[in-house]
């Protein structure tokens, strides 16, 4: 079996959920603490494994690039003063991974986007992470998934349980357990109400796919907004290849909306033993004072 040795992470979209703010600055670069969104999705990637990785980008998004390329005159200007610890922090986003870019030219939906990645990927497995789910994990979700596929091949898509309720706002997978936290995925429903969801694990943006999805995109007609959807991509590929679903282990932030945003600022900052205490004590404060 061959390793996977490649990742695309798509940041092409609008943040619509964010705004006023993502009017203008990119989503993935709003900061989770002192950190970028997207520098979690591409510290997963590496510490996964794997070091060469594909940004799909968007209209406005050149500050992504500028972040994870070198800042001379900024270097240049600590190195000079002796800051060593700032010049660490400035380079490090620089030295993480080899990254590589390609826009997506009209916002056709997250199919469209995988789909752009076709060119770097050639005829391999490859991972897809979406910026807007930081999942905080003692092992990344990526190298759980990885595990997952080194043992049983195919295709493999991250869940979660979620309160029935909730499915209509996730794809939500039907399939059968084969192993603690495995199941083999025979259908794939986007956003059933609850009395219509085969369960209650719904589909996550983690996803190991084989270079086959680009020709199942390309079979996929759009659908609401003109969109081409990742999940009816992968349906098709179900019909010719293992579709498995790994229910992973760690905590999963959607930064991509407001509560999660700011839910993933304090998770993070209270592991953080600088801050830690601080937070506490102000969330402490602001408890006693309800």
């Amino acid at each position: 079996m061959k390793e996977i040795k490649k990742a695309v992470i798509p940041v092409g979209g609008f943040g619509t959920r964010l705004l006023p703010i993502t009017k203008s600055q990119p989503k993935e670069m709003l900061p989770i603490v002192d950190k970028p969104a997207v520098q979690y999705v591409v510290e997963e990637v590496v510490n996964s494994g794997i070091s060469n990785i594909l940004l799909v980008t968007g209209r406005g998004k050149r500050a992504i690039e500028d972040y994870f390329d070198y800042a001379v005159e900024l270097e240049n200007e600590l190195e000079g003063k002796g800051k060593e610890e700032l010049l660490r922090l400035v380079r490090e986003p620089s030295e993480l991974a080899k990254i590589f870019y390609v826009r997506q030219k009209k916002p056709l939906g997250l199919g469209d986007a995988v789909r752009q990645a076709k060119g770097f990927v050639n005829d391999e497995y490859f991972g897809v992470l979406l910026a807007d789910d930081i999942i905080d994990a003692d092992i990344p979700v990526l190298k759980q998934m990885i595990d997952v596929h080194n043992k049983y091949g195919g295709n493999i898509i991250a869940v979660m349980e979620v309160p029935m309720k909730e499915t209509k706002s996730y794809g939500v997978i039907e399939g059968k357990k084969i192993a603690d936290n495995i199941y083999e995925v025979n259908n794939l429903i986007e956003k059933p109400e609850p009395a219509e969801a085969p369960s209650d694990l719904a589909i996550i943006g983690r996803y190991i796919l084989n270079y086959t999805i680009f020709e199942a995109i390309e079979m996929t007609e759009p659908g609401k907004n003109g969109e081409i959807q990742l999940t009816d991509a992968i349906k098709k590929l179900l019909t010719k290849e293992q579709v498995y679903a790994c229910k992973f282990k760690g905590k999963r932030y959607d930064v991509g909306e407001k509560s999660g945003y700011i839910e993933a600022n304090i998770a993070f900052a209270l592991k953080r033993d600088e801050l830690k205490e601080t937070i506490k004590s102000y969330i402490e404060n602001l408890l006693k004072t309800d």
